[in-house]
């Protein structure tokens, strides 16, 4: 049955819209963190559904408020009262750390990214963008245009001026061999540097931790750094927390916190995880950012009713339960499991990551060059140990990207990491 429903997918789908392994999984259904798939096989899930699934597969909470909205009104657009709509704009602009915050939902964290980048060019009134390199943020056409990962970037076309910054990854790069004070004094006299060669551009986005990228991140603090040289100039800092929000990193609730020492971004993004599978994504800028434009705009399907009371349910189970303190708590004890493990696979190159946010580098072993036969074969022998991973990476690089549902338990991640050690000593 899989293989005529792939066939059938490879006569009707583009080429280019990716399936995981050899012999692709169809999954049927889920509970908690497993996953079940067409034959019936079980597996534990380490990556949830790309960080998405952020509590749970099949939260009663979420499916519940679902169930029960749907059965009352599934959809009625932007331009009528929305009381969930309302509600749960209202919590996350209380949780973003943005004064007099407003909040704008999108159905995906692309188009939340889109309409990010809209607000600070019309806002500026300038069409360049600093991206940092290794970046992803999404597949729209402003989104590519401003992506710094080869892989992902289909066109050279855009309607945006990018400019492209070091800094998103930390032990690749011309910078790699400085200790983390230099590592970050480097980045800033770079930005500096290039400042001088064009006028100001509208806004810098980034990635706390660069998803896509291979789970990279910079020291802590270099986007404070930053934030000094950018507010000098007026432009906005725009942080992309589609993958870091909502607590997934352990020691803080937004990615940008971990460089927060000048105060929040102008602009948050976000999406996945908080709506735990229901298509979800969002802005949440400063009033006079977000009030700027000067022509109509809606969204058609952005916080419908169905949506945001899943958002609703799932942010208060989160919040509730502790989810950010258990995503520390376990996956600090995850993140040193794969080290131990990692310090005796010469394939390994390096374990990084903080929360359930951990990112596997493999190589070639005694290089760094990137392996990514060997990330594959991981993939497929974890797979067949009843464990799915993700993998990511960009220039020269290969990683297998491991980021769970936030309810798992020590016994869930033991489990995991058995199953992903015999994977990495099979290569």
């Amino acid at each position: 049955m899989t293989r005529d429903l792939f066939a059938r997918h490879r006569a009707v789908l583009p080429d280019w819209l990716a399936l995981y392994y050899e012999d692709p999984l169809e999954i049927t259904h889920g509970e908690g963190r497993h996953v079940w798939d067409a034959a019936g096989n079980k597996y534990l899930d380490f990556f949830g559904g790309i960080l998405t699934t952020m509590t749970a597969h099949a939260l009663p909470e979420v499916t519940k408020a679902v169930a029960e909205q749907a059965g009352r009104i599934v959809h009625s657009s932007t331009l009528y009262l929305n009381r969930p709509l309302v509600e749960l704009a209202e919590r996350v602009a209380q949780l973003s750390g943005i004064p007099d915050a407003r909040v704008f939902f999108t159905t995906s964290g692309t188009e939340a990214n889109d309409t990010a980048l809209l607000l600070a060019t019309a806002y500026r009134r300038s069409n360049a963008i600093l991206a940092m390199r290794n970046s992803y943020h999404g597949r729209s056409f402003s989104a590519v245009g401003i992506t710094g990962n080869r892989g992902w970037s289909p066109t050279s076309l855009s309607p945006l001026q990018t400019l492209y910054v070091h800094g998103g990854v930390r032990t690749r790069g011309p910078y790699a061999d400085l200790d983390d004070r230099d590592f970050t004094d480097a980045c800033v006299a770079d930005l500096k540097d290039l400042l001088g060669h064009t006028r100001a551009p509208a806004a810098l986005i980034a990635e706390p931790v660069q998803g896509v990228g291979g789970f990279t991140s910079p020291p802590d603090g270099l986007y404070a750094a930053f934030r000094e040289v950018l507010h000098e100039r007026g432009i906005l800092w725009i942080s992309d927390e589609v993958q870091t929000g909502w607590g997934r990193t352990g020691d803080h609730f937004w990615g940008w916190q971990a460089h927060g020492r000048n105060g929040p971004p102008d602009i948050v993004t976000f999406a996945k995880g908080i709506g735990n599978g229901m298509s979800i994504g969002g802005v949440v800028a400063r009033a006079e950012i977000m009030n700027c434009l000067d022509a109509n705009s809606i969204s058609t399907f952005g916080g419908t009713q169905v949506t945001m009371a899943a958002g609703l349910a799932n942010l208060n189970h989160l919040l509730e339960h502790d989810l950010q303190g258990n995503a520390r708590r376990v996956g600090g004890l995850l993140i040193e499991r794969l080290r131990a493990v990692g310090a005796q696979v010469p394939h390994v190159r390096e374990v990084r990551g903080r929360g359930l946010m951990i990112g596997v580098e493999l190589t070639r072993p005694g290089t760094d060059e990137a392996d990514p036969e060997a990330a594959s074969t991981v993939l497929e022998e974890a797979r067949a140990g009843g464990l799915l991973v993700g993998k990511g990476g960009g220039h020269s690089t290969s990683v297998l990207r491991v980021a769970p549902p936030m309810s798992l338990t020590v016994a869930e991640a033991e489990e995991g990491a058995a199953i992903l050690e015999r994977a990495l000593r099979g290569i």
